[in-house]
């Protein structure tokens, strides 16, 4: 299943508020807890899942490398490493579509549009003179 990148994530983050990631990271330090902040959150989760899933991924590798004897010690290790592949991707398709979901359902705001002239506007009555109290010869 296809899922965003860290990378799009970021470029999606940067392309809504109109900002560079550095840029917003330091505005939303200043800011109270919002989107924003939000957003950056899954967007260091998911590059971090992603950084852990290579890391793993590699340890793995070099674990179960045919020239290497797997005897019981090593097995374990492959275990552990197994694992915390798994959780590695779990966590970083989790925060992928989390991360799609919430983007999908912002958008920058729309122009507004300039008044329209096309109809005139209603001319006020004049006003009515105040009636006197006094009675007029």
């Amino acid at each position: 299943m296809p899922h965003l990148t860290a990378a799009e994530v970021a470029a999606q983050i940067e392309n809504l508020y109109g900002a560079e990631l550095p840029d917003l990271e330091a505005h939303a330090q200043d800011q109270a807890p919002g989107m924003l902040a939000a957003l950056l959150g899954s967007h260091h989760t998911l590059a971090f899942a992603e950084q852990s899933i290579t890391a793993h991924r590699e340890r793995l590798q070099n674990l179960t490398h045919p020239e290497r004897q797997i005897g019981a010690h090593e097995v374990s290790h492959i275990l552990d490493c197994a694992r915390r592949l798994a959780e590695a991707v779990a966590v970083r398709d989790t925060q992928a579509a989390t991360a799609d979901a919430v983007l999908r359902s912002l958008g920058r705001a729309p122009a507004p549009e300039p008044p329209t002239t096309s109809a005139a506007a209603p001319v006020a009555a004049p006003p009515v003179p105040a009636a006197s109290p006094a009675p007029s010869r």
